[in-house]
């Protein structure tokens, strides 16, 4: 990748705001290779400098105002929220689309593996999902990001998260559904800022254009190097099994000291609470216990008040840290 990055180096012209035909037939081959969905075509596919500035900036490009309601997970990455705070939209944060109720919601957020639980969801509940936003017009959008990084769940097989653009699951179309991936997590290419949005040929045309307007333009080296990451699986499965090794100590210790893993059958967390006499613990107690021994964990309220007795432990330190940390909890 940085080999890529450095060879593409000599740039000096504007990169077009849709996107290298290579770069985007790299998305799209990746996609049928490591998750079997097809029936895109290079007008589904479009790159942003990094999936957090497409989730913010989405409401604003497809014109979603006040009064307008958007639908986020329960526990939910915030920037979900902070979208449509920015357009002056209402956010409902639910994981029963029975909650919406008669209104028709602009946008609906699903999240697979999620940002901070972990949880995957199932293909049945990805397809009723699917077939509950067709049936209003409404736009859904899956937050992909950690779609690689799976665990071993509660049965002996591996949880396999599943893409919402599989045919199995939004079938021989992907009208009305957008997916967001980002290299940032898989390839370690946070830095970088490559990410892509793919589905809709419709809505990634509305989005084209209103971000060619506004200088949304992923640098031409970056686009070569999205290239080389997403043709080689090898680092994924080297990515994947490092981190594997982390989640099964870092778990381990944490529960001989008395937490409780709630989901994280993938991202890169555990979501965890710790159990005392009277229940959980509220977050910010559990905050302070870790801080206590020199470990710094995400309280679970920065996610939602569902997530007001768990804290977020992140596995991305490196090996020595988390052994660190493994030793801390054990002291």
């Amino acid at each position: 990748m940085q080999r890529a990055l450095v060879a593409a180096a000599d740039s000096p012209g504007y990169p077009t705001t849709i996107g290298l035909p290579e770069t985007r037939q790299a998305c799209i081959d990746w996609l049928r290779r490591r998750f079997g969905v097809t029936g895109l075509g290079l007008d589904g596919v479009l790159p942003v400098i990094g999936s957090k500035e497409l989730i913010a900036s989405l409401p604003t490009h497809l014109g979603i105002g006040p009064g307008d309601l958007i639908v986020q997970p329960e526990l939910a990455y915030p920037t979900y929220e902070v979208g449509a705070a920015l357009v002056g939209a209402r956010i409902l944060a639910t994981d029963s689309l029975t909650a919406v109720g008669p209104e028709t919601p602009k946008i609906v957020w699903i999240n697979s593996p999620s940002n901070p639980t972990g949880r995957v969801l199932p293909a049945e509940h990805l397809r009723k999902v699917v077939a509950w936003c067709r049936e209003r017009g409404v736009l859904l959008v899956s937050d992909e990001c950690y779609l690689e990084l799976t665990w071993t769940g509660t049965e002996p097989e591996p949880v396999r998260a599943v893409s919402v653009l599989h045919p199995d699951i939004c079938g021989d179309s992907v009208e009305g559904i957008l997916a967001v991936h980002s290299l940032s997590k898989r390839s370690n290419l946070a830095g970088y800022r490559c990410a892509f949005a793919a589905g809709d040929p419709a809505v990634i045309a509305e989005l084209l254009a209103v971000r060619k307007n506004l200088g949304l333009q992923m640098p031409g080296p970056q686009q070569h190097a999205m290239v080389a990451a997403l043709d080689d699986d090898v680092h994924v499965e080297q990515q994947h099994a490092r981190y594997a090794a982390r989640r099964t100590r870092l778990k381990a210790a944490l529960e001989a000291a008395g937490f409780r893993i709630d989901h994280s059958e993938g991202s890169l967390y555990l979501w965890s609470q710790r159990q005392t006499e009277a229940g959980g613990e509220p977050c910010w107690e559990t905050v302070a216990w870790f801080a206590d021994r020199g470990i710094l964990v995400a309280p679970g309220e920065f996610y939602g008040p569902a997530g007001a007795r768990h804290v977020r432990v992140a596995l991305t330190a490196t090996d020595e840290r988390i052994d660190a940390a493994i030793d801390r909890l054990g002291s």
